[in-house]
């Protein structure tokens, strides 16, 4: 009943914080809660991109009250969420002076890793920089993720080697990795030359054309109905 009651109030600031970004998102009364709510964010491993627009707001009214390590939160928070365009959203509202701080130029910088699917470049310096993107608990797994999302826009059968370089993982990892994703993500492994593996992505219509909808062989709802009373 105890852990019942925690959770319900970890419910309730949440909700409160959200309420108050929609009611009114240029209090600065509230710059702290929502600073609060970065945190409970990290810890929890939620998301919210409307709260933390709002923090980023009400610091550009508040410069003096600008805390870089929740910045620095928010950006990282942000980066795991993509192929959403949330850090560039971000990015917008955080002053160009602040940008040059070597810890957000690194995080620009992993950006662009992602955006042009540069995975080894992006692994190699996120390993340099574990200060700042490993405070956020799940950073790892959100990119491995977004990687996968990539690919599987890309290929339809991908390289073993390929797909370890894109999420960083190999050997004995990567074998129980691909198991998992045979037994509950529809992955099938094949062999291909000399010894390596080919692993078949599930299809879609990315990496699958011929299963996009053809909206040119569709008729319009609309245009059946006005069919129906000539025909009768």
């Amino acid at each position: 009943m105890a852990r019942e009651r925690e959770v319900g109030q970890k419910q309730q600031v949440s909700y409160s914080v959200e309420e108050l970004v929609a009611v009114n998102p240029y209090n600065p009364d509230i710059l702290s809660d929502l600073e609060n709510y970065v945190h409970e964010q990290v810890s929890s491993q939620t998301y919210s991109l409307d709260a933390n627009l709002c923090l980023l707001r009400l610091y550009q009214f508040e410069p003096e009250r600008m805390s870089l390590q929740i910045i620095s939160q928010i950006l990282v928070k942000a980066l795991m969420a993509m192929p959403a365009p949330d850090f560039n959203l971000c990015l917008f509202l955080i002053p160009e002076r602040v940008q040059m701080e070597e810890q957000f130029k690194t995080l620009i910088v992993l950006s662009h890793y992602l955006e042009t699917a540069r995975f080894r470049q992006f692994w190699d310096e996120a390993a340099k920089n574990r200060s700042i993107v490993e405070v956020v608990p799940g950073f790892e797994q959100a990119i491995q993720a977004y990687a996968i999302h990539v690919l599987s826009l890309t290929y339809q059968k991908v390289p073993r080697s390929v797909l370890a370089e894109a999420i960083n993982i190999e050997g004995l990892s990567l074998d129980k990795f691909l198991e998992h994703q045979v037994a509950n993500c529809g992955w099938v492994i094949e062999k291909g030359q000399g010894r390596g593996q080919l692993i078949v992505l599930p299809k879609n219509e990315f990496n699958h054309p011929e299963l996009k909808k053809n909206t040119a062989d569709t008729i319009p709802l609309d245009h059946i109905t006005r069919i129906f009373p000539v025909i009768g």
